[in-house]
């Protein structure tokens, strides 16, 4: 019986930060200083054809090199370094449970704390991974890691993933930039 009241309080704690991740606002600002919505294209996100991926699942914000990149949303950085197409590349847990996604950065800011709150420094505008050679940008992606069942398309390339995948540039369309 005490093994099963201690489960109870996990499953509880569980169920805590499940919710806390959903209910807590998300306050996005232009990941790219000085980035304006002219710096990307509105159509980009789920573009096709787009080399190896199939589809565009982000947007390219282009900057001149070396701008800063910084934080879209609050959240923990669960992933910085070095990640194939993506080159240099920061992941953050945001609110929502949304994985905001940064990639081909010139490089990663090496004081970024594991807690960061929206504006902070993540690193610069590059060319790393498979964008060497194209013109300087930031590829900003918004992945929910719940499905959002509606958003599933029986008629695109890789319909089904759009259930995960969000418009960046949709949701920045309020943001401060």
């Amino acid at each position: 019986m005490g093994r099963m009241k201690g489960w109870r309080g996990v499953g509880l704690a569980v169920l805590g930060i499940l919710l806390a991740g959903l209910l807590v606002p998300e306050r996005l600002c232009i990941p790219v200083a000085g980035a304006t919505r002219q710096d990307w294209h509105p159509r980009s996100f789920w573009f096709e054809p787009w080399g190896v991926s199939g589809v565009h699942k982000g947007i390219d914000i282009f900057a001149p090199s070396g701008r800063a990149v910084r934080a879209a949303s609050a959240g923990l950085v669960v992933y910085r370094g070095d990640f194939g197409r993506g080159g240099k590349v920061v992941a953050i847990l945001g609110p929502k449970w949304r994985v905001h996604y940064y990639a081909h950065l010139l490089h990663i800011d090496e004081k970024l704390p594991f807690f960061v709150t929206a504006g902070v420094p993540l690193g610069e505008v590059g060319r790393s991974g498979n964008a060497a050679g194209k013109p300087p940008h930031l590829h900003y992606t918004i992945v929910s890691l719940l499905p959002i069942p509606w958003r599933f398309s029986g008629t695109e390339t890789q319909g089904w993933q759009k259930m995960f995948y969000l418009d960046p540039g949709a949701l920045l369309q309020s943001a401060k930039p």
